[in-house]
């Protein structure tokens, strides 16, 4: 990691010029904080998921409050992904690298999933009869072609998370193409258009867009573009982008007063400013950072590395339970409730855990045949 420069003094930058700005010279490659946010947001959206467990209590409304880790990672993804294209989008092999990692990163688990869902488990559980009355009712062209999120349809039992990975393969097929020959200027005016139009989008097209849609949710993916592009323009001290930070963050509490007084348009807007807050208070460099350390607890970064598996396999987990599980629990009341959320993080995180070793990590050792 390079050398963290006093905050009085403007930031020193890599002497790299040229159309993709100029990478300070504190930005790391790697950000280990950043595992520490995913950890953040998909605790976030496994507790949402829970919610129902703990119907009556003050938790309750905690954890109705997870689906915005979903914006969180919204977030992450659009600071990553621009910075990979600024950075690789004058280089031989652009978009057979690019989409190649993407494909990697993303097709396997999907298609894992969508294999153990309609065909591994109804078959060893229910039978083939009932495996191919689900495969057939399957709304394959839509699931094949990551466009369930655009139809009012509903996507069955654990299909249902695939909506915003539906979103992620649209923003790589669009974004990558489109930010490769923006100039950085022109990249900051889109973004900020895009941004601004969000919560229009939704309160006058909400009627006759999904919910899942993704000009309903392109707030977080904007709010991380546009940080990735401005911290390679914009030749500011850290201690200015702190400041900013805070601002983002405030602008975060704002939305999170909005959604307890009852939500708008803005909510997400707000919320994905503040999910911007909180990755760039991960990002800038701060040698005693109780926040950032707290970001690379052990745990907590475990949780983020396994996040794309847990992410995507939580729900199928959770309904084997069920039929195994939890339903000799309800008799119980709040403790047998909370029993089931134990086991179900407990159950969801090994499971994960073995996917991510022996699934996608030999899997994504092979981006090394395409690299940035």
């Amino acid at each position: 990691m390079a050398t963290v420069a006093p905050e009085a003094q403007p930031i020193p930058v890599a002497a790299r010029p040229g159309r993709s700005g100029v990478r300070p010279e504190w930005l790391p490659d790697r950000i280990p904080a950043f595992d520490g946010l995913r950890g953040i947001a998909i605790l976030a959206v496994l507790l949402y998921h829970s919610h129902d467990k703990v119907a009556g209590t003050w938790a309750e409304w905690l954890f109705k409050f997870g689906w915005a880790g979903v914006d969180l990672f919204f977030v992450l993804s659009g600071f990553l992904i621009t910075g990979i294209i600024l950075e690789t989008r004058d280089r031989p092999h652009y978009y057979r690298n690019f989409y190649a990692r993407r494909i990697l990163r993303i097709w396997p688990m999907y298609f894992l999933l969508l294999a153990l869902f309609y065909f591994i488990v109804p078959f060893l559980f229910s039978g083939h009869v009932f495996m191919w009355q689900g495969v057939k009712a399957a709304p394959w062209l839509m699931l094949l072609f990551f466009v369930q999120n655009l139809f009012h349809i509903e996507l069955p039992g654990a299909t249902g998370p695939t909506w915003s990975l539906a979103i992620e393969e649209q923003f790589y097929l669009v974004w990558a193409p489109v930010a490769r020959f923006l100039g950085m200027r022109t990249m900051l005016v889109t973004l900020a258009c895009v941004l601004c139009a969000s919560p229009g989008i939704r309160h006058y097209g909400g009627g006759h867009l999904t919910l899942t849609h993704t000009l309903v949710h392109l707030d977080g993916l904007s709010v991380g573009c546009t940080i990735a592009v401005a911290v390679r323009f914009f030749q500011w001290s850290v201690s200015t982008w702190r400041w900013l930070a805070r601002g983002m963050l405030l602008a975060g509490a704002s939305g999170i007063a909005l959604m307890l007084h009852h939500g708008s348009a803005f909510t997400s807007t707000l919320l994905s400013a503040g999910f911007g807050g909180m990755l760039l208070a991960a990002l800038l460099p701060a040698a005693r950072s109780r926040y950032q350390q707290a970001l690379k607890a052990r745990w907590l970064r475990h949780l983020g590395e396994t996040s794309y598996g847990l992410y995507l396999m939580h729900i199928l987990v959770f309904t084997m339970l069920w039929s195994y599980f939890d339903k000799y629990l309800d008799a119980h009341g709040l403790w047998g409730n909370v029993t089931v959320i134990v086991v179900r993080l407990v159950a969801c995180i090994a499971f994960a855990s073995l996917l991510w070793k022996y699934f996608e990590q030999p899997i994504l050792r092979l981006k090394r045949h395409f690299t940035k």
